[in-house]
């Protein structure tokens, strides 16, 4: 019987978005770079936003909603930082 192991991509960033730091975790089901992101972020009321992220060409874009104004404004941000996630895995 042949073991087949897939690694989770899990990890926390802290961007500044609206003027505030904010907490962002990011979680993938699998290391590959195909597939949806999940991400979270609490906001000011300390309700939990959470939305997805999908690769479409070669950007990773926002495809939840609706979201508030000030997460969507950051997805080139998110973008970014998924991406050098994958440089260092």
């Amino acid at each position: 019987m042949e073991l087949k192991y897939i690694k989770n991509v899990q990890f926390t960033r802290l961007i500044k978005v609206d003027g505030r730091l904010k907490e962002f975790n990011f979680r993938k089901p699998n290391g590959r770079e195909e597939g949806l992101f999940t991400v979270d972020v609490i906001d000011e009321r300390g309700t939990r936003i959470i939305f997805n992220m999908e690769k479409e060409e070669s950007n990773w874009k926002i495809i939840s909603s609706p979201i508030p104004n000030w997460v969507a404004e950051s997805e080139s941000s998110f973008h970014e930082i998924i991406e050098e996630e994958f440089k260092s895995i």
